[in-house]
């Protein structure tokens, strides 16, 4: 990087945590300014959350998706003849 580098965010907007209005709406005493920073964990905790579901979501999806590759590779393996055989296994079997 040459310069001042820049920070990227994919579908995270940082910059929506605080607009300059909102900025300017910060309570002045203690006890607003500690209701109103629990509603701002709140807002970031639900955003985490979100975000959290997202990805376990994704996750699931990639792992049908490789359950389905197994066992297309396995039936394509069946159709041409060839014997199916886990490494994992076969090098544990060898080694007794």
């Amino acid at each position: 990087f040459r310069g001042k580098p820049e920070l990227r965010f994919k579908n995270l907007p940082i910059c929506e945590v605080m607009s300059s209005e909102e900025v300017k709406d910060v309570p002045q005493n203690t006890q607003d300014l500690t209701v109103f920073v629990q509603k701002l964990l709140e807002q970031m905790q639900s955003r985490f959350q979100d975000m959290s579901d997202a990805i376990i979501q994704r996750i699931d999806d990639m792992g049908g998706r490789i359950d389905e590759l197994e066992k297309s590779i396995g039936e394509l393996m069946t159709q041409a003849g060839i014997e199916e055989s886990t490494p994992a296994i076969a090098g544990a079997e060898g080694g007794s």
